[in-house]
């Protein structure tokens, strides 16, 4: 929205500066933006006697600056303090009249800055470094989607840096940034003896051999363990072994820091000793981490002969990356070799492939292209012999920015998705790129797993990013591999246990589910012989049982209880239980017994008719969304939009990403499908079959879609908004979902039903969307 302030700012600098050499004119529409801090900037640069001017607020200017001295009431320059006053208005202060009168308006708007920046505002002058970060548009309150505690650190930084000759102010917005990152790293190089002339911001060897020497650990305190901490804060949010990690910015190294530390380590492949050693504070701090590092995964464009996987194997490695193919016009030779594959399996290590056609520059993707090297990497994968379910890293080769992720990198990868789903999903999408380029494609669903490039830790997309949740490889070092007389380039992989490992055969048969399917054909044999009721249906109340059930659950109110003699039953006659199995269509870990929950509601009590609610629907899908309703109002002060809350944490990867992650809508899907099935009269093991062996999943979300909601976007927004606010006269549905809620939001929350339609409608749209990108 445009404002009138600002709008009198661009008019003043354009009529102002217009003919001066070298002056850009900023647009004139009210909008702040970097045109018109520019433009701000430029109308200073002349008025310090620069010439010509320039779009950029370097060391000249502020040279300039620092000889013109800090500017107060006494500043006879008037355009100088109009040049204030609108840059004040253009970061949301009042700044005064905008007539060069640096007067008590001003001086209170500019002590208002400073206070947000962590600043002392007692000298409400504005120095070179303050004029500096008001030319800028950096934000000093916090904004949509960041953190109290970043801010925090953020402030501090400013606060305890300001009068340091390497530090600029930075921005106070509670986003973890590269800049932020940059302003950390300074600070440390200061305060671990690096001369002050010699702090860059850089993780060079200087700043690694000092850190060998200044390991904070329990019961360690001072400004260390703040840095410590503060970069323990900027990684923090990873989930490991099922519990999501957070921390706080502290002085003091205290128990709950230890445990958070071991978890981080644990979560980065490290030692963990609960200590921030000097690989702690490397992974910490840089996408490469320690570079030397112990890593037992490797990927190479050169050809893995006999030998060499002998030599890999006696070297330490367990696995290599090699590539599916080679753009027809390539001469780097780097594709899969007749009979390598067999060497490498040989020799006792895996392969995990990795395709890249160019790559290397904004142009190489799109839509169509990422189509395209789909059918063509699900092809070369077949012709290889890899594997259902075998996960292929689709590479982004260059230092992809926010903008381009969203405009092309992401396209590329629905098109990679889409490609591979036409193909029946034999194969899974990984991802290779830097954290940022890994973390939003994972978090959109069209990637599994995460080759991160940290090894480039330059990049702009790896400076300022956590390690992505879903990594499975981190690429740390390239160097010459040599065994023997033999030499060849070799890049070092640090390998995430328990993430795709890549394969140790091909030509194989059979479900990655395989062993889960067998358990099903168990159980529904043993229901058989059981004799009393549905086999199906017993199936399914075993699934479910213990967690779905009894009064305290709210499932017997729901649903009903399950037959306890069938149960007893089961336990003694029937096949080890088995709680987890692996979704040969995504890879993703699903849960046994919120499968089988949502299959046995959909059983029992169907589907709400039309865009109706009812307790079949709240069993799945209806339940997780009242549940992430709440969360959303809960997390209300950081995401005032639903839909954007929606395309931040809905159905992502990460079962620790929210209350509604992948697996649990698939686990819906699946329930509501297979569940319909054995209601119309089939057998609960053959749906199960056909959805896992044979290539239900490839069409399930597509099938929902078609079943539940008729393929139409509309019935999907009125089926949610009637499940969160109109279940018709079943009140004991409605307590039900108002427990959901609450339990995730609090006890105060404000119900679907009393939230306006302008908040809400948002926020079942954006549930809409987020499930429509998956058809």
């Amino acid at each position: 929205m445009a404002d009138d302030k600002v709008l009198a700012a661009q008019k003043w600098v354009n009529s102002t500066y217009g003919s001066v050499t070298g002056y850009s004119r900023c647009p004139e529409n009210g909008n702040t933006g970097w045109s018109t801090m520019y433009s701000l900037i430029m109308g200073l640069q002349h008025e310090l006697g620069i010439s010509p001017v320039v779009a950029s607020f370097g060391p000249g200017t502020l040279a300039k600056l620092e000889t013109h001295g800090p500017i107060d009431a006494a500043e006879q320059n008037k355009n100088i303090v109009r040049i204030i006053q609108h840059a004040l208005f253009c970061k949301g202060y009042w700044g005064g009249g905008q007539d060069g009168v640096f007067d008590v308006t001003t001086i209170t708007a500019i002590k208002q800055m400073m206070s947000n920046m962590g600043l002392n505002e007692s000298d409400a002058r504005v120095t070179p470094k303050l004029f500096k970060a008001l030319l800028t548009m950096d934000a000093y309150v916090l904004v949509s989607g960041g953190s109290d505690k970043v801010r925090d650190i953020q402030r501090w930084l400013n606060g305890r840096y300001q009068n340091k000759s390497f530090f600029f102010f930075g921005p106070c917005d509670g986003h973890y940034s590269r800049d932020v990152q940059q302003a950390l790293m300074k600070a440390l190089q200061s305060e671990i003896g690096i001369p002050d002339s010699q702090v860059n911001g850089n993780f060079g060897p200087g700043t690694a051999a000092a850190l060998r020497t200044h390991t904070v650990s329990s019961g360690s305190s001072g400004v260390l363990v703040q840095l410590f901490s503060s970069a323990c804060v900027f990684n923090e949010g990873f989930t490991y072994e099922e519990t999501p990690y957070t921390t706080g910015f502290r002085e003091n190294f205290d128990a709950k820091l230890v445990e958070f530390v071991k978890a981080f380590q644990g979560f980065s492949e490290l030692p963990q000793s609960g200590q921030g050693d000097y690989q702690t504070w490397a992974q910490l701090l840089v996408s490469m981490g320690d570079p030397d590092r112990d890593a037992h995964a490797c990927d190479t464009r050169f050809t893995i002969t006999t030998a060499r996987a002998k030599a890999l194997h006696d070297a330490g490695y367990s696995a290599v990356g090699r590539y599916l193919d080679e753009e027809p016009e390539g001469t780097l030779d780097k594709e899969i070799k007749p009979g390598e594959l067999q060497a490498i399996f040989d020799a006792g290590l895996r392969c995990f492939p990795i395709w890249q056609y160019h790559g290397r520059k904004l142009a190489d993707f799109s839509y169509a292209q990422g189509y395209d090297h789909g059918q063509r990497a699900h092809e070369r994968g077949l012709h290889y012999g890899f594997d259902r379910s075998t996960v292929l890293y689709f590479a982004v080769d260059y230092d992809a920015t926010d903008e381009e992720i969203k405009s092309n990198i992401l396209p590329y990868f629905s098109g990679v998705s889409a490609a591979l789903a036409s193909k029946g999903r034999r194969y899974i999408a990984g991802v290779y790129g830097s954290r940022n380029v890994c973390s939003q494609v994972t978090g959109a669903g069209y990637a599994r797993w995460a080759f991160v490039s940290g090894m480039s830790w330059g990049f702009s997309g790896n400076l300022g990013f956590p390690l992505p949740q879903q990594w499975s490889f981190n690429q740390i070092k390239e160097f010459k591999f040599t065994a023997g007389g033999d030499t060849f380039d070799l890049d070092r992989v640090v390998h995430r246990d328990g993430a795709d490992f890549g394969v140790d055969r091909i030509n194989s048969t059979g479900s990655p589910a395989a062993a889960f399917l067998e358990y099903i054909d168990g159980l529904f044999r043993t229901a058989q012989n059981y004799g009393k009721g549905n086999p199906s249906l017993r199936v399914m109340e075993f699934l479910r049982y213990p967690r779905y059930v009894d009064i305290y659950s709210g499932w017997e109110n729901l649903i009903g209880d399950v037959d306890r003699e069938w149960i007893s039953y089961a336990q003694k006659n029937g096949p080890s239980r088995l709680k987890l199995y692996t979704d040969p269509g995504t890879g993703i870990e699903l849960n046994a017994d919120h499968f089988g929950a949502t299959a046995n509601a959909a059983f029992l009590k169907g589907r709400g008719e039309g865009t109706a609610a009812n307790r079949g629907d709240f069993g799945g899908w209806g339940g997780d969304l009242s549940t992430f309703y709440g969360e959303w109002r809960a997390n209300g002060d950081q995401w005032a939009s639903g839909y954007l809350f929606c395309q931040d944490r809905l159905f992502k990867i990460d079962p620790g990403s929210s209350s509604f992650p992948m697996g649990d809508l698939i686990e819906d899907i699946d329930g509501f499908l297979i569940g319909t099935a054995c209601k119309n009269g089939a057998d609960f093991h053959t749906e199960v079959r056909k959805m896992l062996d044979q290539d239900g999943h490839a069409t399930r979300f597509k099938r929902y879609y078609q079943q539940r909601h008729n393929s139409t976007k509309q019935h999907v927004i009125d089926t949610a908004k009637n499940m969160l606010t109109d279940v018709g006269d079943d009140t004991e549905l409605a307590a039900l979902r108002t427990a959901a809620i609450k339990d995730s939001g609090g006890w105060d929350t404000t119900l679907p039903g009393h939230m306006p339609d302008y908040k809400l409608d948002p926020f079942v749209e954006g549930y809409a969307d987020c499930l429509i990108r998956l058809t």
